[in-house]
């Protein structure tokens, strides 16, 4: 789904009819994404915004995977680099497919697995992996959060527009992963 898809998804995802099951995949998978979304706008912080959503959708971790990801945002540490979006969302996938037994190895073969795919969709998306070249995608320039007037015209240039709508991205593309592997293994929720 496209940039544009996303975003009409999140503002129009409203289902008058019976046609969408209550608590069917889709409309799940819209849900994790506006949460996402809407966790950008109100409270910033790509990565925590896009892992909270689907830890409060999709029943994964606890506070401590939240606390440990606000490092990660704008490129981990507002450096421009892995975009934070992409992390928060790995580190879902992390917490739904991982294990805590570093001699799991088929855990962490499928963890590897399903990351790869987050990181191979979200990119092909967003058309990087990476902040700095996103944020050209979306502004025709990148911006260095860590200077308070670059920060600050990121603002004016509707930021808190665009980079919300990845985070949206992201975690729809992450729930949807975790959902198939959690069905693939025959667990019917994760709660």
């Amino acid at each position: 789904m496209s940039l544009e898809e996303v975003a009409k998804k999140i503002e129009l995802a409203e289902y008058y009819s019976r046609q969408v099951e209550p608590g069917s995949r889709e409309k799940v998978l819209d849900r994790v994404a506006w949460a996402a979304y809407h966790n950008e706008r109100a409270y910033e912080g790509c990565s925590r915004s896009v892992l909270q959503a689907l830890q409060s959708h999709l029943h994964l971790g606890d506070a401590g995977a939240l606390k440990a990801s606000t490092g990660l945002a704008a490129g981990v540490a507002r450096m421009g680099e892995s975009c934070g979006a992409l992390t928060g969302a790995v580190m879902a996938i992390g917490l739904a497919l991982g294990s805590e037994e570093p001699k799991d190895v088929q855990a962490y073969r499928d963890t590897m697995e399903a990351a790869a795919e987050m990181h191979n969709r979200f990119k092909e998306e967003t058309g990087s992996s990476l902040c700095f070249e996103i944020q050209k995608r979306l502004f025709g320039r990148s911006f260095d959060f860590k200077r308070d007037e670059e920060a600050e015209e990121w603002y004016k240039t509707a930021g808190l527009d665009e980079c919300p709508v990845v985070c949206a991205i992201s975690a729809r593309i992450a729930a949807d992963i975790i959902l198939t592997h959690v069905e693939s293994r025959g667990v019917v929720s994760l709660k």
